[in-house]
């Protein structure tokens, strides 16, 4: 049964291009002088407010920053204002959070932060590093279009003859919902490995710096 306010499955297909009509910082819009919190925040909201749920929803709050940073998310800002490379690890959180949970962010960004934040002789800049995610991300965006178009078609095919929209519908959305929990599932085993290379690299570390420590004590 369909109310008649509803929309159809066959007009959804209409809706996809707008539904999934992201809002996005572009490398260039993000400002390269430093911001106030204030600014990130009002920054932040003017570019990806489109992408809440709700006008209640919060894009960021003052809180979240300093949770990021009390978290070892988020370096600490320079006498309280926040850089253009602060800005961009605040983007990477903003769409990792809606993923993964806090400590696999941690697991994520920790390299990042250690080998690119605030380093002139890496190879790759901060920058460099999200102006490649960012063009890649324009073709992710059409390969999630075919992706949900596919899903739509596969219904059809399976509801052949039927018109049952909510029944449909549900089938939708657990065959949506069934790729989302894979690719999480897929991010999640990824993030493990990264946090078990970490923690051996730590230890390998730590036992290389007892050693040294031994044999200088032994020279004296």
């Amino acid at each position: 049964m369909k109310n008649s306010n509803e929309i159809s499955m066959a007009e959804l297909k209409n809706q996809i291009g707008k539904w999934l009509d992201l809002g996005y910082i572009s490398p260039e819009d993000i400002p390269s002088i430093e911001l106030y919190m204030d600014q990130v925040t009002t920054f932040m909201d003017r570019y990806l407010s489109k992408n809440k749920r709700t006008e209640e929803d919060k894009t960021l709050t003052k809180t979240m920053i300093n949770n990021y940073t009390k978290n070892d998310l988020l370096p600490p800002p320079n006498k309280k204002r926040y850089s253009k490379e602060h800005i961009i690890l605040l983007i990477y959180i903003y769409y990792f959070k809606n993923v993964v949970t806090i400590s696999d962010i941690q697991v994520v960004l920790k390299p990042l932060i250690e080998n690119y934040y605030d380093k002139s002789d890496s190879s790759y800049s901060l920058e460099d590093v999200y102006s490649t995610l960012y063009k890649l991300e324009k073709s992710q965006y059409k390969n999630t279009e075919m992706s949900i178009t596919k899903t739509l078609e596969l219904i059809e095919q399976g509801f052949e003859n039927k018109d049952d929209e909510y029944l449909k519908k549900l089938t939708f959305l657990a065959l949506l919902g069934y790729d989302i929990y894979l690719k999480k599932k897929f991010m999640e085993n990824i993030i493990d490995d990264m946090a078990k290379t970490m923690a051996n690299d730590d230890e390998q570390s730590s036992k290389e710096k007892v050693a040294k420590e031994k044999k200088e004590k032994n020279k004296k």
